[in-house]
C-alpha cells in the first residue's frame, strides 16, 4: 500500500453518489480510471487488507492520490469512463487496440456499377453494405458474387480507359460492360441478384434462380440453363460454409477468454441471417482478469466508446455482469435505439455462441504459445551471441530497388512476443549512386540513429543488417561516428549455396564470422526477422517503384492540364511515342504550340 496516500483521510470524505475516479502517481500520471454506482464503497475495496489481486496490489501501492467526478446516474458515469479511457489510456485499464474503421462492401451508382471495399466516411454515392469484420471477410464475399454473377469490380478510372476487354472478361469474372459486351438490362439483374446476397436474401434468391433455370430449361435454352445451375451450386456452398439453420436477424456473437499472461474476444458479424465473417481481439488486460470484467470493458469500448460504431440489434455474450444493464442504458443514450445483451441463448444462435467461445480460446492458446516459443529463439540468441542478457528489441535492416530505381530502406523490430509493427519504419533512398546497397544503408542508418541520439526513439540491443562484410562495415561505421560504441551488430548474409540454413554471421567485424546449425531456434529467429526486413522493403519499393511509374511526366509542364495530356496521348498512341518525336512533330498535335511543343521535349528529355 501507498506511504505517500492517507486512504482513510481520503475515504472519510468521498461521496457514495456514483461517478467516475480516477488513479494518479507521485509524477501525476494517471494509473487508472474506473466507474461506481457508490464510489465510497467502490474505492473502499481497493484499500482492504486482504484479499488484493497482486495487480490491485501493484496498483495500490503507486496511488498518490484519486480524482472523483459525481455524475447524475450510472449512465453517465460509464460515459464519462469511456471518454477518459478513450483519451488517457491509463496501463492498468483493459485496452481495446481497434482504431481501424470496419470494412464495407460500396456499390456504386451509375448505369454500370462497381463492387468494392470501402472503409471510412461514406461520402461516395452508391449503397454500402456491412460492416464486415476484416477485409477479408469481405474479400470472400467479392470473391463469389464475382464467380457467380460477374459484376466488375475495377476502379472506375480503369474502367473508364478501357478499350478492350481486360483478363476478367477472358476468365468470366466480368462481362465486359466497359467495351459494352452485356446489355444495360442484363447487367442490372445481376446486380439485383448481387444485392439480394449481400442482403442476406440468399434463400429468396436461390429460389428466384431455381425458377429462372427451369423455364430455360423448358426453352431449351440449356446454355443459360447450365450457367443458372451453376450458379445456384456456388451460393448453396456459401451458405453451407456460413451454418446456418434458418438464423436470422442482426447480431454480433462476443465471447471472451482469460488465461495467465492474455485475453482474447472473438467477435462473429451476423447480417440478415448470415455469418459475415470474424475477429479476434486482444485487449491490454488490466487489473481486472475475470471473463466477466474483460467482456465489460470491451462492449463498453467497442461500442459505447466508438458512437461510430453499427449496433447491431442483439448482443450474444458467453457470460452475464451486473453491468450489462448500464451499457444498454447508456447505447440508448448515445443511439437512441434499444439493444439487447442476451446470454441464454438455443438452437442456431448457440452454435454461435460455442463457435465464439471456442475460436477465443483457440486463438489465445496459439498466441501464447507463440509468445513462448518467440521468447525460447531470444534465449538462444542471447547464448549464441554470448550476451549478459536476453536481448528485448532487434532490429534488422534491408535495401530493396530495381537497378537502382526507387531504392527503399526497411527498419523492422522484433521483441520477445514478436514483431513490434509500430516501430517498423521506411526511408527513401535519395541522392546515392544508382544501386549503391553501401550508400544507401549508411543512409538510412544515419536518419535512424541520428533520431535515436536526440532522444526519439528506443536504441535496439541487437541491430541485424542483411547483408555480408561490406554492409556490416558501413553500419559499424555509422554507429562509430554517432558514439554507439557498444551496440552488438549482426550480419547476415546468404552464404555460398544461398540457400536458407546456411547462413554466415559476421558478430561486430567481419573478423567474427560463423554459422549455425539448420535446426537452431536462435538461426530461425535471424532468418525469420531478416525474411521480414525483406518483405518490408519490397512493399514499400514496389509501392514507390508503382507511383512513380503512374505519374505521367508531362504533368509537371506547365500549360498541359489533362484535356492536352489526353490529346496528346491519343495523337501519338502512348508516352513511348511520344518520347521518340522532335520538337516539329509534338507541335502538330491538337492544341499545341511551337513554343509549348519545346517545353515538352526539353521535360520528356531532361534526364
Amino acid at each position: 500500500m501507498s506511504q505517500t496516500f492517507d486512504a482513510s483521510a481520503f475515504l472519510a470524505t468521498c461521496s457514495g453518489r456514483p461517478g467516475v475516479y480516477r488513479m494518479f502517481d507521485a509524477e501525476s500520471r494517471l494509473l487508472y480510471v474506473g466507474k461506481a454506482k457508490n464510489l465510497k464503497k467502490r474505492l473502499a475495496s481497493y484499500f482492504r487488507k486482504t484479499g488484493l489481486a497482486s495487480k490491485t496490489m501493484a496498483l495500490v501501492g503507486r496511488i498518490a492520490h484519486i480524482e472523483t467526478t459525481i455524475t447524475g446516474n450510472e449512465t453517465e458515469a460509464l460515459l464519462l469512463e469511456q471518454n477518459l479511457i478513450k483519451e488517457w489510456r491509463p496501463p492498468y485499464n483493459i485496452l481495446l487496440r481497434d482504431d481501424k474503421s470496419y470494412p464495407y462492401v460500396f456499390l456504386s451508382d451509375g448505369p454500370f456499377p462497381r463492387l468494392g471495399i470501402h472503409r471510412g466516411a461514406k461520402r461516395a454515392k452508391g449503397r454500402y453494405f456491412g460492416p464486415y469484420p476484416s477485409a477479408g471477410a469481405i474479400r470472400e464475399s467479392l470473391s463469389v458474387l464475382q464467380k457467380t454473377f460477374a459484376v466488375r469490380q475495377c476502379e472506375d478510372s480503369y474502367y473508364a480507359n478501357r478499350t478492350r476487354p481486360c483478363l476478367q472478361y477472358q476468365i468470366k469474372r466480368c462481362k465486359g460492360p466497359c467495351t459494352d459486351l452485356v446489355s444495360k438490362e442484363e447487367y442490372a439483374e445481376d446486380v439485383r441478384h448481387s444485392v439480394m446476397f449481400l442482403e442476406g436474401r440468399s434463400q429468396q434468391l436461390g429460389n428466384e434462380l431455381n425458377a429462372e433455370m427451369e423455364q430455360a430449361a423448358m426453352a431449351l435454352d440449356f446454355e443459360k440453363a447450365a450457367a443458372l445451375r451453376d450458379q445456384i451450386g456456388l451460393l448453396r456452398r456459401v451458405q453451407d460454409q456460413q451454418h446456418i439453420e434458418g438464423g436470422s436477424g442482426e447480431v454480433d456473437v462476443i465471447a471472451a477468454f482469460v488465461n495467465p499472461g492474455g485475453a482474447c474476444v472473438h467477435l462473429i458479424s451476423v447480417r440478415g441471417g448470415r455469418v459475415l465473417g470474424s475477429k479476434n481481439f486482444f485487449p491490454q488486460v488490466g487489473i481486472e482478469e475475470e471473463v466477466s470484467e474483460v467482456l465489460v470493458a470491451f462492449l463498453s469500448q467497442y461500442y459505447v466508446g466508438n458512437a461510430e460504431r453499427e449496433l447491431p440489434r442483439e448482443l450474444i455474450v458467453n457470460v452475464v455482469h451486473e453491468d450489462f444493464q448500464t451499457i444498454i442504458e447508456a447505447l440508448q443514450t448515445l443511439r437512441g435505439r434499444e439493444v439487447d445483451i442476451t446470454h441464454r441463448v438455443r438452437g442456431t444462435r448457440a452454435r454461435w455462441q460455442q463457435m465464439a467461445v471456442t475460436n477465443a480460446e483457440q486463438a489465445l492458446n496459439a498466441r501464447l504459445a507463440n509468445r513462448q516459443h518467440m521468447a525460447a529463439r531470444f534465449e538462444a540468441l542471447a547464448q549464441v551471441l554470448d550476451l549478459d542478457e536476453v536481448p528485448q528489441r532487434l532490429e534488422c535492416y534491408d535495401i530493396s530497388h530495381s537497378s537502382g530505381e526507387a531504392t527503399v530502406a526497411s527498419c523492422v523490430v522484433f521483441g520477445p512476443e514478436g514483431p513490434i509493427k509500430a516501430d517498423y519504419r521506411r526511408f527513401n533512398i535519395e541522392g546515392i549512386t544508382a544501386g549503391d546497397d553501401y550508400a544507401a544503408m549508411q543512409q538510412a542508418l544515419t536518419r535512424r540513429y541520428s533520431r535515436i541520439k536526440n532522444g526519439e526513439g528506443k536504441l535496439p540491443d541487437v541491430l541485424l543488417v542483411d547483408g555480408g562484410k561490406g554492409q556490416l562495415n558501413m553500419a559499424r561505421e555509422v554507429m562509430q561516428e554517432l558514439a554507439f560504441t557498444d551496440l552488438t551488430l549482426l550480419g547476415v548474409a546468404k552464404g555460398v549455396t544461398r540457400k536458407a540454413g546456411f547462413e554466415t554471421l559476421y558478430l561486430n567485424d567481419a573478423a567474427h564470422e560463423f554459422t549455425l546449425k539448420g535446426d537452431s531456434p536462435a538461426l530461425h529467429l535471424i532468418q525469420q526477422i531478416r525474411d521480414e526486413a525483406h518483405r518490408f522493403a519490397i512493399t514499400g519499393h514496389r509501392a514507390r517503384r508503382g507511383k512513380a511509374r503512374r505519374t505521367s511526366s508531362l504533368e509537371d509542364v506547365a500549360g498541359v492540364g489533362p484535356k492536352r495530356r489526353r490529346e496528346l496521348l491519343k495523337h501519338f498512341g502512348g508516352l513511348q511515342e511520344l518520347n521518340r518525336a522532335s520538337i516539329d512533330e509534338i507541335a502538330k498535335a491538337p492544341g499545341i504550340s511551337k513554343k509549348l511543343a519545346e517545353s515538352i521535349y526539353a521535360s520528356l528529355h531532361s534526364e
